[in-house]
């Protein structure tokens, strides 16, 4: 073999190793998720970046047209999801991401609008658009990552934090009832309704598939461990032995009734999907209204 041919077969090695170390490079969600935003910043143990795998994974199972959907967030650690997410993202303030997400879906009723953020944000400062979206049945599909505390700002009691259970502001274990999150997104009118731990992936992303393709409010409800804060604070281990637990004391029941669905500390939680129903949404009842009024006699 002469020296030109040697150099021909190196420089085709060389070339070939290119070609499969850029393949190696191409990320099965580089399509949904801002790679170039990677590392993260959630904790290890954390369950919100699996959240957001399955977000990623029921965005392309439902076939979304990705220039049609738009996610907002607020603040705390879920609230940065929007951030990581290859779609129209707004980051908006404390309590306030489905007031946001109402006014893009109204001005674009063609949009599905996602809510991605957590407990304190959606259910304590954000509670009352909670309610009212779910009652105007606002079409967006509304992601509550819940940790049972306020993670991100110090470990303080929220109102999801289990009664018993410890946080930085409840040295000698919570007094108030928690929410609960399906029962109040049941009772305000929401048409679809799940409840998923960070543990059950592809029953937590199926679940997200079909709030995206329902027509209406919906809402899943993704129980993740805090190993920072609840976990430690409450001598729990870690993430992995809080997925342990959520592993032995799971409980599935589709159709159960939401009033039975809260949770205590360190009790079974029930999961499974609990409300999938129809009724008009704000924009058809809007335009229905609208029209109705252009033909009435002045």
């Amino acid at each position: 073999m002469d020296t030109q041919e040697t150099a021909q077969k190196k420089i085709q090695t060389a070339k070939a190793a290119k070609d499969l170390a850029q393949m190696n490079d191409i990320h099965p969600m580089d399509d949904f998720i801002r790679m170039d935003r990677m590392p993260h910043i959630w904790c290890p143990g954390c369950g919100i970046g699996i959240a957001v795998t399955a977000f990623a994974a029921a965005l392309e199972k439902a076939q979304i047209d990705l220039n049609k959907v738009s996610i907002v967030s607020g603040i705390g650690c879920t609230g940065r999801v929007a951030g990581y997410v290859k779609l129209d993202s707004f980051h908006t303030t404390h309590g306030r991401p489905i007031a946001y997400a109402t006014g893009i879906q109204v001005a674009n009723p063609d949009m599905k609008v996602v809510v991605f953020s957590g407990d304190g944000d959606l259910i304590a400062i954000g509670g009352n658009h909670f309610i009212h979206a779910a009652r105007r049945n606002i079409n967006m599909l509304v992601v509550c990552v819940n940790n049972f505390i306020y993670a991100m700002t110090g470990g303080q009691v929220a109102p999801t934090t289990p009664l018993a259970a410890y946080a930085t502001t409840s040295p000698f274990g919570c007094v108030e009832p928690p929410f609960n999150i399906p029962y109040i997104a049941d009772s305000a009118g929401a048409v679809y309704v799940a409840r998923w731990t960070t543990l059950h992936v592809r029953r937590l992303m199926n679940a997200m598939t079909e709030g995206l393709q329902k027509n209406g409010f919906s809402v899943v409800e993704a129980i993740s461990p805090c190993a920072m804060y609840y976990s430690r604070i409450n001598r729990l281990g870690d993430g992995l032995d809080m997925m342990n637990f959520y592993h032995d004391n799971v409980e599935i029941r589709h159709g159960e009734d939401t009033k039975n669905l809260d949770i205590g500390f360190q009790t079974k939680i029930i999961c499974g999907k609990f409300v999938d129903r129809e009724r008009p949404t704000y924009m058809e009842r809007y335009s229905q209204w609208s029209e109705a009024a252009k033909g009435a006699k002045r």
